[in-house]
């Protein structure tokens, strides 16, 4: 909502109202009144913008089969039209009046309640713009967070200035290397990579910790937000949850708060103190500056793994040389710390406890996806570690966690990028019986997307993997429908495990049929908006690529015989 005067002038009538109200207590009607008169009604700080590289027909679209799921493609393929904004000129001129942080290009918004953009959120979408031939405008959005890094050093959580001190996870070089695979750009990584390595740096100055196993001193990440106060954007739940605790203690609940939020696991049982469940917890127990996370881990594994291959690109054989160095560290730190063999997975670990958490998250399993590790035998013991728990026993999706805390990061929720993260490691893998489970876990993401689809004619950020189906709920505000995010995860993870499959290429019909894509459409049209950009891809590409265990078509699969009555 943009200010209306000089915030100094706002402030002063604040106060003035507060000095000649009985008590300095405002009433409702008096507070709605005074932001009525200062404050414009949200969202003008955008004009409406529709991409000019957007079209009704991408290849996409061709490759599926089956009318109905190309219908639902075509759809999700159509909310990019209604989801893009440019920031007017007028926040860069007069920052003061916005809360808006202003960025040259247009952009993609989540949808819902988001009407900024957000860091890791994005990663998806671009991949789904990619898979949409609109390599023009991922570029913009990219060249926006390179913006960001160079004015600030890293790229803060989202668009608004109350986010500036804290990041998401660290996803721009895997963007850039989305981007290059499409575009073939090396002028563009050769102008830029400086700054890719400058947002690298930021989490190795700032986010690094160092653990010793045995005689050997490991430096990993971990996300630590150093700043207290309640989060702006949560300011009254902040305060009323810290409320009985002395000053101290607010300010470090307060932070931890905060670095949580840095995580995009906002919130979850991930970040307790107390675990493994049964052992109560809420809120208040967060410490997720003690958690180090496999998943931010392995997502710096990948982006030091790129870093050394630009390098050697470009031609600059002393950097490639430093980033494979510093990639073998990782690998090594990886395996020395995260790795559990009682359990097969790698297990995130904690600082206080000083030991592994035990308890299931999907992003036990991001080094499948991000390569991160050296046994070949990873894949199969993954397996193992999935087979020998209960979430295989869901049908609806993989769930966040075991754990029923009503945060939204846990059960019974399940989220689209952690679905893709899963899906496209195990789908990659030499390991025929991961690959089998990745088509499973695919194909009941699709219809679980597909069949609240109709029910809704919404994508929406997270799914209920309890009973029929249904969207997700908990944590801090209402499940939000959306057509940025969902919709290009789906998108985006159909097209990644369609690349990675190994499995023989059978042409159908109308060519090569890529289910993964269909599935990765699915994750992707959740995502194009968070809500959808994420779901849709995933569904998407899971429609289009690849044969099932036994030589069975997923646009067979997903035929409107075979998914009954969700047709």
């Amino acid at each position: 909502m943009p200010l209306r005067e000089t915030p100094e002038l706002v402030l002063k009538k604040f106060q003035q109202l507060v000095n000649v109200t009985p008590g300095g207590i405002l009433s409702k009607e008096q507070l709605q009144q005074f932001v009525s008169s200062s404050f414009s009604d949200s969202g003008q700080e955008f004009e409406q913008w529709e991409p000019q590289d957007w079209t009704s027909s991408p290849q996409i679209l061709a490759k599926i089969c089956d009318q109905k799921l190309q219908a639902w493609a075509s759809d999700l393929n159509a909310k990019w039209k209604s989801l893009g904004r440019k920031i007017k000129d007028d926040v860069r001129t007069h920052p003061m009046f916005y809360s808006q942080i202003y960025v040259p290009h247009p952009l993609m918004v989540p949808g819902g309640r988001f009407i900024e953009y957000y860091y890791w959120d994005s990663y998806w979408v671009i991949e789904g713009l990619l898979l949409s031939e609109m390599a023009v405008t991922a570029k913009g959005m990219i060249q926006n967070f390179l913006y960001l890094v160079e004015r600030y050093g890293h790229i803060p959580n989202g668009g608004r200035v109350y986010y500036l001190r804290r990041s998401q996870p660290p996803f721009l070089t895997l963007m850039m290397d989305a981007y290059l695979a499409h575009a073939n750009d090396t002028e563009f990584l050769r102008e830029n990579i400086h700054l890719l390595e400058v947002e690298y740096e930021f989490w190795q100055r700032n986010r690094s910790v160092s653990i010793t196993v045995g005689d050997r001193n490991h430096t990993l990440n971990y996300y630590n937000v150093q700043i207290g106060e309640p989060r702006p954007e949560s300011y009254s739940k902040d305060w009323e949850l810290a409320a009985d605790l002395n000053e101290d203690a607010r300010q470090e609940l307060w932070a931890e708060l905060k670095s949580a939020a840095e995580s995009g696991w906002d919130f979850s049982s991930r970040w307790f103190l107390s675990w493994p469940p049964p052992l109560p917890a809420t809120l208040k127990d967060t410490k997720a500056r003690a958690v180090v996370p496999v998943d931010l881990n392995a997502f710096l594994c990948k982006t030091e793994h790129l870093l050394a291959s630009f390098y050697r690109r470009l031609g600059n054989t002393t950097k490639a040389a430093q980033f494979q160095a510093t990639l073998e560290r990782r690998l090594e730190a990886v395996q020395a710390v995260f790795w559990n063999e009682a359990a097969g997975v790698w297990l995130d670990f904690n600082l206080l406890k000083k030991q592994p958490n035990p308890a299931f998250y999907p992003s036990n399993l991001a080094p499948l996806w991000t390569d991160c590790f050296s046994d070949q035998a990873a894949a199969e013991r993954a397996v193992r570690y999935l087979e020998g728990s209960t979430v295989l026993s869901y049908k609806n999706g993989l769930p966040t966690s075991l754990a029923r805390t009503g945060e939204q990061w846990d059960l019974p929720n399940a989220w689209p990028p952690l679905q893709h993260m899963v899906i496209a490691g195990l789908a990659k893998s030499s390991s025929s019986r991961a690959k089998e489970i990745a088509f499973a876990l695919a194909q009941n993401w699709v219809r679980t997307n597909f069949a609240l689809y109709k029910k809704y004619q919404a994508m929406f950020e997270k799914y209920n993997v309890d009973g029929d189906g249904k969207p997700g709920a908990g944590g801090e505000y209402q499940v939000q429908v959306r057509a940025c995010t969902e919709m290009l995860q789906c998108l985006q993870g159909g097209d990644v495990c369609s690349q990675s499959l190994s499995m023989e290429n059978v042409l159908s019909s109308c060519g090569e049929a890529p289910f993964w894509k269909l599935w990765f459409i699915s994750l992707h049209a959740a995502a194009l908006c968070k809500l959808l950009p994420w779901i849709t891809g995933a569904c998407a590409l899971l429609i289009l690529h690849s044969p099932l265990p036994g030589g069975i078509w997923l646009d067979q699969w997903c035929s409107p015989a075979a998914l009954g009555p969700l047709w």
